[in-house]
């Protein structure tokens, strides 16, 4: 359908039960937050996964930051890291899967703190359980959204609207995707988004042709990551209160 817009809207059948993980999971809904901070935050939480029974889904907004995961290359940043920081844009390499990505105001952030043990311990199997979390996702708002084969993430019309990159340390998962929400996408003009040259990105803003809060869109996410993982969203985590 023209722009994508989804004729129903709500949960995609096809993308229903395809989750395997049965223990509950929490979110941690941590609002804006550093880069560098929602990786200490992870750290902890990887380490606290061992000792509890409950995955936690981090959700955040990050400041305007471009991070390079384990294939990215620096000739994907279009402008030197000087002239990225003038423009208030940090640049951090990091541990997650994929190449060049930007995150800022107005993008939300999703960091599932998972064990993969009741998927088989099936990386691929995960990014497209991811794949259909942001699906889900975004069918709520009325849009239909599609994978490209060959290529990580979520697309609608041939622009991309979500990017992954995980991580995985003793078969529990860190990093995760990021979600376009807000229409300013500016950001991304500093970098090859992913390293794929000519790439279009787009936001749900954009799509909409309206404003969308943000709370809105996490609440739609925790929905669809609990149908499509198969787990029971047991709660939320307070901001004030310690993550472990």
């Amino acid at each position: 359908m023209p722009g994508g817009l989804h004729p129903l809207g709500g949960l995609a059948p096809q993308l229903a039960g395809q989750g395997g993980i049965p223990s509950p999971f929490v979110t941690l809904r941590a609002g804006r937050l550093s880069y560098r901070d929602a990786l200490q935050l992870q750290e902890r939480l990887l380490d606290g996964r061992r000792r509890r029974r409950e995955d936690v889904l981090l959700l955040v907004e990050h400041p305007p930051v471009v991070t390079l995961g384990r294939g990215g290359s620096e000739a994907h940043l279009l402008h030197s890291r000087e002239e990225l920081a003038r423009r208030g844009i940090e640049v951090l390499r990091t541990g997650r899967g994929g190449d060049v990505t930007y995150h800022g105001p107005g993008q939300l952030v999703g960091y599932p703190v998972v064990d993969l043990d009741p998927l088989g311990r099936d990386l691929h199997r995960y990014l497209r359980m991811l794949e259909a979390t942001l699906i889900d996702t975004l069918a709520a708002f009325g849009l239909v959204a599609e994978r490209i084969p060959g290529k990580t993430g979520v697309w609608v019309d041939g622009a991309k609207i979500a990017s992954i990159g995980v991580g995985v340390r003793r078969w529990v998962s860190w990093h995760g995707f990021a979600l376009n929400v807000a229409g300013d996408l500016t950001g991304f003009e500093a970098i090859v988004p992913c390293g794929l040259p000519g790439v279009r990105m787009t936001s749900l803003e954009g799509l909409l042709g309206r404003p969308v809060l943000l709370e809105d869109v996490e609440s739609a996410l925790v929905r669809a990551f609990s149908r499509v993982f198969g787990g029971r969203h047991s709660g939320e985590y307070e901001e004030h209160e310690p993550a472990l």
